[in-house]
């Protein structure tokens, strides 16, 4: 396996794993909403629901990681790493209630990592030689 397939692959994680995370993101509290009006008000929610955070974080971070150190766009790597590390800080913000910030915050570097997902597989289209060249 060369070097384009496996960051395509590590590309095509990212986006999965920011999408979902999107989408957990976004159904969360219309979930919550409806569970709070089945049990009468309470606002618990599922432990593992809130282990699903950490894990698209750390699937999100190898994916980065891979993409980000192989590609042949200068910049990508660091678009992504700020967008992973926005990402990160918002999380953990929330786990550990830090300060109190804007929910849909989250919604930006969680699309700046799928778009820059999408830009790093669509425009890395080099041979494995070429990436080596381009690197140097």
């Amino acid at each position: 396996m060369n070097i384009l397939q496996l960051t395509s692959k590590s590309d095509v994680i990212g986006i999965s794993a920011s999408t979902l995370c999107l989408i957990h993101c976004i159904a969360t509290p219309f979930l919550f909403v409806a569970q709070a009006e089945l049990l009468g008000g309470t606002e618990s929610h599922p432990f593992w629901w809130g282990l699903l955070d950490i894990a698209f974080l750390l699937v999100s971070y190898f994916a980065v990681w891979w993409s980000a150190s192989n590609t042949t766009k200068t910049w990508v790597p660091y678009a992504l790493w700020i967008s992973w590390g926005f990402l990160s800080l918002i999380v953990l913000n929330e786990k550990f209630e830090l300060m109190r910030l804007p929910e849909q915050l989250i919604y930006i570097p969680t699309v700046c990592l799928i778009i820059f997902h999408l830009y790093n597989r669509k425009y890395h289209d080099c041979s494995e030689e070429q990436c080596e060249l381009d690197k140097n």
